[in-house]
């Protein structure tokens, strides 16, 4: 299945149905009149949010979306029927934004969510609604009122514990092969990864799921390489896992480079908690990997990780580190919606 994240669509509710000018004159029937039943009220465009999908892919082959109108009313006090909803069926994850890309008017986090987007129309009142002591015989019934339409923009952010950040072929897709069971592109060249990818890592009977986003270069945030389009999948993510190579030579400004795209794309992405790992180890002997580990580590400030997917070096350590880090995001999270 491709994977989409982001679809422009069209919806539109159901007009209401028209009211009814009906009168009940029967021989044998003591009390006559005015008769006539309301409109149905149309349909609502409804969005839900369901588990079973993780792209928008659906929303390529079919663009448009209009809820029933209600049925018009019928005489003997018959309303009609209201019309169906329609239901836009949108994986975890989904945010729904005006046609302007800015205005949010929802964001679907959790499964069984949803959001009415546009509501129907009501019914007509039909002519038993005028009756009066003055006025016994109303010819007068309403027409429904219109539904609301509008173009919106689908825009699917995946929902992971952690994310990984780095250059392209900084090593992000094959870490992510080796303690998933995702199966990412790997290939010798920039841009092997050009849509995100999730999978489910395991470590001391914990898990955690895990985000891969195509790699950033200078002056991503302008629209270089692939931009900063995906960055938005790691919004969502309570860690950051910053993977630098360790075999290029300006190991220091690269990850300068990619913590400044962070810090231009904004949404908090250059306050998230971090973790700095050098992966490709195994391609540097111990002298020149003790050497580029410290000079990470007095660069950025922090503990660095010796990482080496290809051959595991590091690898358990930093699943641990992170399921610590994702524990103490968590904590915070709840403490500061409390």
């Amino acid at each position: 299945m491709k994977f989409l994240d982001e679809a422009k669509v069209y919806i539109r509710s159901g007009d209401g149905g028209a009211g009814c000018v009906s009168f009940r004159r029967e021989k044998y029937v003591e009390f006559g009149g005015p008769d006539g039943g309301d409109g149905g009220r149309g349909g609502d465009v409804v969005a839900e949010c369901v588990a079973d999908l993780n792209t928008l892919i659906d929303f390529r082959y079919q663009q448009h979306f209009k809820a029933r109108r209600g049925a018009h009313g019928m005489g003997g006090n018959r309303a009609g029927k209201s019309g169906e909803d329609r239901v836009l069926k949108v994986p975890v994850g989904t945010e729904i934004l005006d046609e302007d890309r800015e205005t949010v008017f929802a964001d679907l986090t959790e499964a069984g969510q949803s959001v009415v987007l546009a509501k129907g129309g009501d019914g007509g009142r039909g002519n038993t609604r005028f009756k009066s002591s003055t006025h016994q015989a109303p010819r007068r019934a309403d027409d429904g009122y219109p539904g609301e339409e509008r173009w919106i923009w689908l825009r699917l952010k995946l929902i992971a514990d952690a994310g990984l950040a780095g250059l392209p072929n900084a090593g992000k897709s094959t870490f992510l092969a080796a303690v998933t069971r995702a199966r990412p592109k790997i290939a010798d060249y920039p841009f092997t990864t050009i849509h995100p990818n999730l999978g489910v890592a395991y470590v001391d009977d914990a898990e955690m799921v895990i985000a891969d986003i195509p790699g950033l270069i200078e002056g991503a945030h302008g629209g270089a390489g692939l931009g900063d389009r995906f960055l938005g999948h790691i919004e969502r993510c309570g860690v950051l896992l910053h993977l630098v190579d360790g075999t290029d030579e300006a190991f220091c400004q690269n990850y300068d480079m990619v913590r400044e795209e962070l810090a231009a794309y904004g949404a908090g992405l250059g306050d998230k908690r971090e973790l700095v790992a050098l992966s490709k180890c195994d391609a540097l002997d111990e002298n020149t990997l003790a050497e580029r580990v410290g000079a990470l580590t007095g660069h950025c400030g922090r503990e660095v990780i010796a990482l080496s997917s290809a051959s595991s070096l590091g690898v358990p350590e930093t699943l641990r580190k992170l399921r610590e880090a994702i524990a103490e995001a968590r904590a915070s999270k709840a403490e500061a919606a409390e």
